[in-house]
């Protein structure tokens, strides 16, 4: 992070590699469109790279820093699509030209493994998985959860970090088995 803030590309390009299957499985199963989700992790990406000085260390992980951008802005690309506005870009800055290369996702989004992270949220018990959902996937905030399933919010607010927990430490190993294409290298990390 410290190379993405001081606006060196190989550092974004780690930060990609490392990434990207995660940020993808997630804008894609928020907005079920490959096309909306390849969008909505470009724009996070970008994001990440305009704001990597505010990432805090103390406050938590890049993984977890990244994928709260990946959330926020598949949830902000379905509400604009429901109201018929399309994603824009954020500044008039002028990006490195590294950053406007041709679109080579398709060739990246051959390696994704979405199924390690289906697997792991299915292996949740059902209250957790249902909170999660909604919260993840839906965009409901915990109170609008705990509306939907007539549960109290104290309730509702444990099941998501008992859940949170659970994926947490069944996709430990999931950041450094995605870039690696070699499928024996993504069980070991699994194991």
């Amino acid at each position: 992070m410290r190379q993405v803030a001081a606006g060196e590309i190989g550092g974004l390009e780690t930060l990609y590699d490392r990434y990207h299957a995660m940020a993808y499985a997630l804008a894609l199963r928020i907005t079920t469109e490959s096309g909306l989700a390849e969008d909505v992790v470009q724009d996070s990406f970008l994001g990440a790279w305009r704001n990597a000085a505010r990432y805090a260390e103390t406050k938590g992980s890049v993984r977890g820093w990244l994928l709260a951008i990946v959330r926020h802005r598949a949830i902000d690309a379905i509400r604009r699509q429901r109201n018929g506005v399309a994603l824009a870009d954020e500044s008039e800055e002028v990006l490195p030209s590294a950053l406007t290369l041709p679109d080579i996702w398709p060739e990246v989004s051959g390696r994704l493994d979405a199924e390690q992270v289906r697997r792991a949220i299915a292996k949740l018990p059902a209250n957790q998985r249902e909170a999660i959902e909604l919260a993840y996937f839906d965009g409901l905030t915990q109170r609008e959860i705990a509306d939907k399933t007539s549960a109290p919010l104290g309730t509702v607010k444990s099941r998501m970090r008992l859940g949170l927990v659970a994926l947490r430490e069944e996709l430990v190993g999931l950041g450094e088995a995605a870039h690696t294409p070699s499928p024996s290298n993504s069980k070991k990390g699994m194991a």
